[in-house]
């Protein structure tokens, strides 16, 4: 398919509808099946999943390790990889400074869609088999979970995303220096953040990810406010992390703000790339199927990339 399609948003459920679904666990199930579903009933059901712990089916391959449900998903034949072939240790890094409760229009506060994104991929995840971790942060870290697939530690996972936020400010530099301690082997590491601290120290925290050869994602999580400034009315703004209280005409500040946060953004997607990591900047508003597609895409475009950068 081609590298910039997606399936559409209206077969999929609302951000704001899926956020009254109080069950984190459950919220998360229900993205993934309707993202399963959404897929097969497009154009885009024969999507690859090199990413997981799948491969394609081929001559000599015994058919008792034929995944049948997977071919009723995708009308493709996949087996599954022996223990061996696949060690996927994903490790979830979760912002909960904040910045992260503000919500606009949508109804949807970032961090809301944050954890449900987590607890998304959480749940993918551990149906392929692979081994999930969690680290949750603000000013400093708060939860920590080792990667693991075994019974019962989804659950686990689910309760300490569920849990409130208690932190102010964002500090990367913290919770990216602890993984990089901890997390000996290598493994995928997925940063899910609005990114809201100075541009000029992610690149340090993000290096000693690189440097120890971890593949690195950063999902970054913005409300559709925060890119517009769409505010018609001078109001009373708060700033969340200070506690500053700002009168401020939206109309006058518009333009300063919009070049002050495109001069942010144009920074941070300027390091990922400098290190070689994947940004996906998604917004509040975009249905979690969709932010889920676009993340399994980034990771089998990667894939092919690593693979044709060893070929040669």
């Amino acid at each position: 398919m081609p590298a910039d399609s997606q399936p559409t948003a209206s077969s999929f459920l609302d951000p704001a509808a899926l956020m009254s679904i109080r069950n984190l666990e459950l919220r998360a199930r229900t993205v993934v099946e309707g993202f399963w579903h959404g897929l097969h009933r497009s154009p885009y059901h024969g999507f690859s999943v090199e990413f997981s712990e799948y491969r394609p089916y081929a001559t000599g391959d015994d058919p008792r390790w034929l995944d049948w449900k997977l071919v009723g998903r995708t009308d493709r034949y996949f087996i599954k990889k022996f223990e061996d072939e696949t060690n996927l240790r994903a490790y979830l890094l979760v912002d909960n400074s904040r910045s992260m409760s503000f919500s606009g229009k949508t109804g949807v506060a970032k961090t809301d869609y944050a954890r449900t994104l987590a607890a998304t991929l959480a749940y993918f995840l551990a149906q392929q088999g692979d081994a999930t971790g969690l680290l949750t942060f603000d000013e400093t870290v708060r939860e920590y979970l080792p990667a693991r697939h075994r019974p019962g530690h989804l659950r686990h996972l689910m309760l300490a995303l569920e849990r409130p936020v208690a932190g102010v400010s964002t500090d990367l530099a913290a919770p990216l220096r602890r993984v990089a301690e901890l997390v000996r082997k290598r493994g995928l590491v997925i940063l899910i953040s609005d990114l809201l601290a100075p541009a000029e120290t992610l690149a340090a925290s993000l290096s000693l990810l690189t440097a120890a050869r971890h593949e690195v994602i950063v999902l970054q999580v913005l409300d559709p406010a925060e890119l517009t400034f769409d505010f018609a009315e001078p109001a009373r703004f708060l700033d969340v992390e200070t506690g500053r209280d700002l009168f401020i005409d939206p109309a006058l500040a518009r333009k300063n703000y919009r070049a002050q946060f495109d001069a942010h953004l144009a920074a941070i997607r300027a390091t990922c790339q400098q290190l070689g990591i994947t940004h996906l900047q998604l917004s509040t508003a975009q249905p979690l199927e969709l932010a889920l597609f676009d993340f399994l895409k980034a990771r089998s475009a990667r894939g092919k990339l690593i693979r044709r950068r060893v070929a040669a």
